[in-house]
C-alpha cells in the first residue's frame, strides 16, 4: 500500500523525537498505535460489510432466477395440460358423438345405483 522503507521510518522517528520531545513520545506512540488499530478494525469491518452485501445481492439474483425458472416451468406444464385436455376431449367426442354439456358442479353428477335382483317370495 505505502512504500515506506526503514530509512523513511527512521527519519519520521527522529523528527517526532525532536518535535514532541522524549517525555511525551512514548505516550504519543501508544496513542498512534491505538488509533492505527482502530483504523484497521474499521477497515476490516467495512470490507466484511461490503462482502456480505455482495453475497446477499448474488443470493437475491439466484432466488429471482429460480423463481423465474419455476414460473416458466409451471406455465409450460399448464399449457401442455390444457393442450392434452383439449386433444382428449376431441378424441372422446369423435368416439362418442355429441356428448351432453358437462355439469356446472362436479358433485351434481348422477350416479346410477345398481339394480337389486328381485327374489320370488312364496306365499
Amino acid at each position: 500500500m505505502f512504500d515506506i522503507g526503514f530509512t523513511e521510518l527512521l527519519v519520521i522517528g527522529v523528527v517526532a523525537l525532536i518535535v514532541i520531545g522524549p517525555e511525551k513520545l512514548p505516550r504519543m506512540a501508544r496513542t498512534v498505535g491505538h488509533l492505527a488499530g482502530r483504523l484497521q478494525r474499521y477497515v476490516s469491518d467495512v470490507k466484511a460489510d461490503i462482502n456480505r452485501e455482495i453475497e446477499l445481492d448474488e443470493l437475491r439474483k439466484m432466488r429471482d432466477s429460480m423463481q423465474q425458472a419455476a414460473s416458466n416451468f409451471e406455465s409450460s406444464v399448464q399449457s401442455e395440460m390444457t393442450k392434452t385436455e383439449t386433444e382428449l376431449n376431441k378424441s372422446v367426442e369423435a368416439v362418442v358423438g355429441d356428448p351432453p354439456p358437462p355439469p356446472e358442479n362436479p358433485s351434481e353428477v348422477a350416479v346410477e345405483e345398481p339394480k337389486k335382483p328381485e327374489t320370488a317370495k312364496s306365499a
